[in-house]
């Protein structure tokens, strides 16, 4: 079976900034908050203070990945210009997206350089209270006029529109308020990550939540399912469940495979981030395809 890596990550050094601050590497695959805190960000065999397109791909090669779609937000820092290199470098591989803060006085420069002279045709945009846009701003309405600039720019340049909206009982997990947004731009690709992040807890809003935002224009990806299912381990019976309410409201063409590595595999393996889901009984051979491959042919390769 053909699998495209819808939500993956290269790092050319860990430049993060959110609730905690500044975030930065300290060796070892590991990084160090303003506050203290230590993390790890990144496993041993991909690095110890960054993720090159070279490693992602010897890590797609064994697995029997054959394109990966490279996204970006603030827990590893900004890295449009190395994304752009690694699309440039290897085309039949990586597509990505582009990010910026919506708050730069400048953002019609880097909007300009971002979409005009590199030429992006996604843009990504992590609004979340741990390590997104509402980390180190207040609280953003997703249906206000600063978010709406940013969905009617993207809608005049044709651009898919990836949004993290975080984990739900946070003010960035704003449902209603990105279903009216979505509904302003009908023509527009929304791609909304994580399938809404779901922890263990959350079956009741997570359902709401999906039905709400089963809408024609949008699509799901499914990075880090399974690792917000903690302390559960594979083969994450919860992160399945998530996924048959996934199939149930959505469909099977709305959801696409991602892991959101380099992260999630600080925890577990690429193999079992892909045989949770591929050696389930929930999906048919054919909407696995989708789901593996061909929805996210045809959302970010095909259209771009």
């Amino acid at each position: 079976m053909k699998i495209i890596d819808a939500h993956a990550h290269i790092v050319q050094y860990i430049a993060g900034f959110g609730s905690q601050g500044e975030l930065r590497a300290c060796g070892g695959g590991k990084a160090v908050y303003a506050s203290g805190q230590v993390i790890d960000m990144i496993p041993p065999d991909l690095g110890e203070v960054d993720v090159t397109p070279e490693r992602v791909i010897d890590l797609m090669d064994r697995h029997h990945v054959e394109k990966a779609v490279l996204l970006q937000g603030n827990y590893f820092g900004f890295q449009n210009e190395y994304v752009w290199q690694a699309m440039q470098k290897y085309p039949d591989r990586f597509t990505g997206a582009a990010t910026y803060d919506p708050f730069c006085v400048n953002k019609d420069k880097i909007r300009k350089h971002l979409f005009d002279e590199l030429k992006f045709r996604l843009v990504k945009f992590e609004v979340s209270n741990g390590s997104g846009l509402m980390s180190y701003h207040p609280p953003v309405p997703l249906d206000g006029e600063v978010m709406d600039e940013t969905y009617s720019y993207a809608n005049e340049k044709g651009l898919v529109f990836i949004i993290d909206i975080g984990r739900a009982g946070n003010p960035c997990w704003q449902i209603e308020a990105l279903r009216n947004a979505i509904l302003r731009y009908p023509d527009m690709k929304f791609v909304v990550c994580h399938l809404l992040a779901p922890q263990q807890k959350d079956e009741e809003v997570f359902t709401e939540g999906l039905k709400r935002l089963a809408l024609p224009n949008v699509w799901f990806d499914l990075a880090a399912l399974p690792a917000n299912q903690r302390p559960e381990t594979y083969p994450y019976e919860h992160a399945r469940h998530y996924l048959s309410i996934g199939k149930k409201i959505v469909g099977a063409d709305r959801m696409m495979f991602g892991s959101d590595l380099p992260s999630t595999l600080c925890r577990d393996s690429y193999e079992h981030l892909i045989s949770y889901l591929s050696e389930s009984d929930i999906f048919t051979e054919s909407e696995k395809e989708k789901i593996f491959y061909y929805t996210a042919q045809n959302i970010y390769f095909s259209g771009c």
